[in-house]
């Protein structure tokens, strides 16, 4: 159903709203603390902007100092929405990203989409909240 500001092709079709963002996104900073403190759990999340008229399929692969990548980990984020992915809930075959372990972040898009990347960090009284806009490799 189209809301009051959409518009409408001549047709009386509803318009095909394009991709906007990058398709290739890096997040270098990644870190699950392994403690909080109070009633907020410590998380962090990947947020995804997919302004078009089709589904964005992402993949991600998780990259560590010590050890190979997580590859290959699947989220789709439907037409006109926006995806919060807490990295606390992704798993390859099971096995989750470990809490405590500094990790970088690479997301791919089948088409383009905007990413952000917000950390609540809970390990103290005086909460940090970091938000900043992911790398996007052109």
């Amino acid at each position: 159903m189209a809301g009051p500001f959409s518009r409408v092709h001549k047709e009386g079709k509803r318009q095909m709203h394009p991709a906007k963002g990058e398709k290739h996104w890096i997040i270098p900073d990644g870190y699950i603390p392994p403690t909080s403190s109070g009633s907020l759990t410590s998380h962090e999340s990947i947020c995804v902007l997919n302004v078009s008229s089709e589904e964005a399929l992402l993949n991600l692969t998780i990259f560590f100092e010590d050890r190979e990548p997580m590859e290959d980990i699947l989220v789709v984020v439907p037409p006109r929405r926006t995806k919060h992915i807490r990295t606390s809930t992704l798993n390859k075959g099971g096995t989750p990203i470990p809490v405590g372990v500094p990790y970088a972040i690479e997301v791919r898009s089948d088409i383009p989409v905007i990413v952000q990347y917000s950390r609540l960090d809970a390990t103290q009284a005086e909460n940090a909240l970091m938000s900043v806009v992911a790398y996007p490799i052109k």
